[in-house]
């Protein structure tokens, strides 16, 4: 897997969930800017997934035995943010955001994971 594409989607991640806990410690709803850095994040995300299914296509494959570990991360991976947006655009109030917040963080930590599986780091 690229490292530099997982170091890249994880910071983004780091920062958009750093920013939406702020909105959210202020008591502040989810506004446009927040979705439009969930769309870059969910963005880099998709180039992540399409990097993946063309190296498996090329025949590299994740350290050991995984590459249905590899597939069903690549695909958590995607659905993280959108997921935690649709929540957040439900919820007007200060949670909205605080659940972008714990998508984001949680994406950072599958990405970190992610990195294990095709590396063949811990596992």
């Amino acid at each position: 897997m690229l490292t530099p594409l997982t170091i890249a989607v994880a910071a983004a991640a780091v920062l958009l969930g750093v920013w939406c806990a702020v909105a959210a410690l202020r008591n502040q709803s989810a506004k446009d800017w927040h979705y439009a850095a969930m769309a870059v994040v969910t963005l880099l995300t998709v180039v992540q997934l399409v990097v993946g299914v063309v190296m498996l296509a090329g025949g590299d494959r994740p350290a050991g035995d995984s590459t249905a570990v590899f597939v069903s991360y690549l695909v958590s991976v995607t659905a993280c943010v959108p997921v935690v947006g649709m929540v957040a655009l439900g919820e007007r109030s200060r949670w909205g955001p605080a659940t972008v917040a714990a998508g984001a963080f949680l994406l950072a930590i599958l990405e970190l994971r992610l990195h294990d599986v095709w590396g063949g780091g811990v596992g």
